[in-house]
C-alpha cells in the first residue's frame, strides 16, 4: 500500500532531489505548493485539469494520475497556469467571499419574493424594488399578513440589508486596492471596465504573460465564438463559455454597461456599437463587446500600455 504524504513530507521529500521539472495539476493549495517547489529551486508548471484528461489512459488512481501529469508537461504546446503571488491569492480570495455574498443576497431576495406571491403580492424583480417596496408592505395593516410573516420577512430582510453591508465593505477595499494598484488605474481606463474587473482580473491572469494574444485570453473566458466547417463552408457556432466563469460574467456585465453608456464612448467605439446593434441581437451584441473588452483589457495588462480610445478602423 502506497503512503500518502502530508504537504509538509512531500516538501521535506523534494528539498533533497534533484529534478529538473514538476508538473502539478492546478488545484487548490497547487499555488502555495509550487511556490514552495520553486523556493526549493525546482521548475514547477501547474496544468489546469481540463488539458490533463485527454492523457489518462484507463482507470483513475494516482500512479496513473502522476504519470498522465508527466506526459502531459512535457507536451511542447501545452499552456500552464501562472503561480500566484500572495497578492493575488488575497485579492482572488476577497472575489470569491463577495462572489458568495452576493449569491445568497440574490437568493433571499428571490425567497422574499416567493414568499410575497404566496399571499398576492407581486414585486419586481430586482433588489432596489424589493427594498422599496417591502417596508410599506410590512407597514400596511390592510396587507392581511399574519404577525408570525411579519416578524419572518422582517428577518429576511434584515439579513438582505447585512449582506449588503458587507458587500459595500469589500467593494470598498476592492476600490482601495485598486488605487493602489498601478496595473488596475490602467485597466480602469477601459470602458466597461472598473475596479471590480480590474483586480478580479488581475488575481485571476497576473500580467497576462500566459496569453500571447488578446483572443487567447478571450478565449479562456469563454468569449470566442466555436467555428464548426463542412463542405468548405464555416459557420460560427455560440461561445464556448469555458475557463474563467466569474471574470467571464464580470466582462459581459461591462458590456452590458458600455452599449447603455454609447453615446458616453468614442467616436469610433459608439460607431462600431451602432453598426453592431443593428445586424444581430443585443444579447450578441454584449457578448462581442465583453470579447473586444477582454481583448483591450489584456492588451494594456500585458504590454504595459494606456488605453487610447479607438478609432473606427480599429474596431472593425
Amino acid at each position: 500500500m502506497r503512503k500518502k504524504f502530508s504537504r509538509k513530507q512531500l516538501l521535506h521529500f523534494t528539498a533533497n532531489l534533484r529534478v529538473g521539472l514538476i508538473g502539478m495539476e492546478a488545484c487548490g493549495g497547487s499555488h502555495f505548493l509550487g511556490r514552495a517547489l520553486r523556493e526549493q529551486g525546482h521548475e514547477v508548471r501547474l496544468i489546469p485539469a481540463q488539458y490533463v484528461k485527454p492523457f489518462v489512459k484507463t482507470n483513475k488512481n494516482d500512479y496513473i494520475d502522476a504519470e498522465t501529469i508527466a506526459e502531459a508537461v512535457g507536451r511542447p504546446r501545452m499552456r500552464f497556469v501562472p503561480i500566484k503571488t500572495d497578492e493575488q491569492l488575497d485579492m482572488q480570495s476577497l472575489h470569491r467571499v463577495r462572489e458568495g455574498w452576493v449569491g445568497r443576497r440574490t437568493a433571499m431576495i428571490n425567497q422574499l419574493r416567493g414568499l410575497l406571491v404566496e399571499r398576492d403580492i407581486t414585486v419586481p424583480r430586482g433588489r432596489r424594488y424589493i427594498e422599496a417596496a417591502l417596508p410599506r408592505i410590512l407597514e400596511d395593516a390592510d396587507s392581511k399578513l399574519s404577525g408570525a410573516l411579519r416578524v419572518l420577512l422582517l428577518q429576511a430582510y434584515s439579513e438582505v440589508r447585512h449582506l449588503q453591508s458587507q458587500i459595500d465593505e469589500a467593494d470598498a477595499v476592492i476600490r482601495r486596492m485598486a488605487g493602489e494598484d498601478e496595473a488596475c488605474q490602467r485597466l480602469v481606463e477601459v470602458p466597461g471596465v472598473g475596479p471590480v474587473i480590474a483586480t478580479a482580473m488581475i488575481s485571476a491572469v497576473g500580467n497576462g504573460a500566459a496569453f500571447k494574444k488578446g483572443r487567447g485570453f478571450a478565449a479562456w473566458l469563454g468569449l470566442v465564438p466555436g467555428q464548426y466547417s463542412t463542405g468548405g463552408k464555416q459557420k460560427l457556432l455560440g461561445i464556448s463559455k469555458r475557463g474563467n466563469k466569474y471574470l467571464r460574467r464580470l466582462f459581459v456585465h461591462g458590456a452590458h454597461a458600455v452599449l447603455q453608456q454609447r453615446v458616453k464612448q468614442s467616436s469610433g467605439l459608439s460607431e462600431w456599437l451602432g453598426q453592431l446593434t443593428s445586424r444581430v441581437h443585443r444579447n450578441v451584441a454584449v457578448v462581442a463587446m465583453a470579447n473586444k473588452l477582454a481583448r483591450m483589457a489584456w492588451a494594456l495588462l500585458a504590454k504595459g500600455e494606456r488605453y487610447r480610445p479607438p478609432r473606427l478602423a480599429e474596431t472593425a
